[in-house]
């Protein structure tokens, strides 16, 4: 059913004028994220994050009770995404929003915070511009654009001059497509052909071709984890791309911890820049992936997205403790910019400018370990990154 604006307003101006003074005895935060269809796992992931967060952290913040409500999402539906909030908002009466996988997820529900009184805090979605839209919004996952950045100096560093660019034809994938050229062409290299791709193909033979016939050295790649960077990558090693010595760079998304199973020695020796492994090497995230694992049933279902969930809980819980259960969205925000922290990806800190993560970013090589199995080796770090497409808005 299609709410309009003009009974949203009402109903949401009911809900505030009844709570934006009191005190919760029991805070709701509502998440949003893929629980079924084909980016299913993403979504465990999310739920995986923020059980361990709560595991670890307690389910009750300066006497408050925490309660999470999720809602499913399953592919990128920005009207559904933007109902979906307003039921969170007007019938759950959360207090804070977290999740969205997807960027247009995302954009559509931003323009519903201010007058919800309710910051949102992106666990995934990746487009720079986000941050625009909304002085209530954080984001403690990545942005194509930061994780991208040093894959140009990278490549020319490895001896390639020319590349061929193939990007999902959304948001995060123009990010990446215009972040990776702009940093290869500042480092003498040359972009000799740009592809965006509907996000729905699924056949990439045709764009393995081009990319052979391109003449290009290497291909630098972006597509959404899940269904299709699985099948991306399968198509490159499948049609002898591999074999020919045209070389990968890619973010971490064409090589999640989840895929490397299905991809097996054919992913051996793709590089990616991410800003986090499960193989990531300290305390903190042994902790994390201990907690992370029991909560998704498994280490080898973990990837990125929970992270950023168990991040973007301990952002909640932070925002929750400044406010002392009353509902106030500026101040929650306001009491997180600056914030900084040893997260399970290692040292992060929220921008106080623009609200977005800053974190190290690792250049990783898929290797296989002592126990056979895959898994990206962190061998370079870019320490403190902030998001560089930020810039360009």
């Amino acid at each position: 059913m299609k709410v309009s604006r003009k009974v949203l307003g009402a109903a949401i101006g009911a809900l505030l004028a009844g709570t934006v003074s009191a005190y919760a005895d029991t805070i709701k935060v509502g998440i949003i994220g893929p629980f079924s269809g084909p980016f299913a796992l993403q979504g465990k992931n999310f739920q995986a994050g923020v059980e361990a967060y709560m595991a670890l952290n307690g389910k009750s913040v300066k006497g408050h009770d925490i309660e999470v409500i999720y809602r499913d999402l399953p592919a990128a539906n920005p009207a559904q995404s933007r109902a979906l909030a307003q039921e969170l908002v007007v019938k759950d009466k959360v207090q804070y929003l977290g999740g969205v996988y997807f960027t247009p997820d995302a954009m559509a529900i931003t323009p519903l915070l201010k007058q919800a009184n309710v910051p949102l805090v992106i666990f995934n979605a990746a487009t720079s511009a986000i941050m625009t839209q909304s002085p209530l919004v954080v984001r403690t996952s990545f942005t194509t654009a930061q994780t991208t950045t040093p894959l140009g100096k990278i490549a020319v560093e490895r001896g390639v001059k020319k590349v061929i660019s193939a990007v999902s034809d959304y948001g995060p994938g123009v990010d990446a497509e215009v972040a990776f050229k702009k940093a290869f062409e500042a480092a003498g290299g040359q972009v000799v052909e740009a592809i965006r791709m509907p996000l729905n193909t699924n056949d990439f033979s045709p764009i393995m071709q081009r990319i052979r016939d391109s003449g290009a050295e290497a291909v630098f790649a972006f597509l959404p984890s899940g269904p299709t960077t699985l099948g991306f990558v399968k198509a490159y090693n499948e049609t002898g791309l591999k074999q020919a010595g045209i070389k990968f760079f890619a973010p971490g998304d064409l090589t999640q911890e989840s895929d490397l199973p299905a991809l097996g020695d054919g992913a051996l020796g793709l590089m990616t820049t991410f800003h986090y492994a499960v193989s990531h090497d300290s305390p903190e995230n042994k902790t994390f992936v201990e907690a992370a694992s029991k909560a998704i049933g498994g280490a080898d279902q973990l990837s990125f997205p929970s992270v950023g969930a168990y991040d973007g809980m301990h952002v909640i819980y932070k925002m929750i403790e400044a406010t002392d259960g009353k509902q106030d969205a500026q101040k929650a925000v306001d009491a997180v910019k600056g914030l900084s922290w040893t997260s399970p990806r290692g040292p992060v800190s929220i921008d106080a400018e623009t609200r977005h993560i800053t974190e190290n970013i690792y250049l990783r090589e898929v290797t296989k370990g002592a126990d056979g199995k895959t898994y990206n080796k962190e061998i370079q770090t870019f320490p403190n990154q902030k998001d560089p497409g930020l810039a360009t808005q």
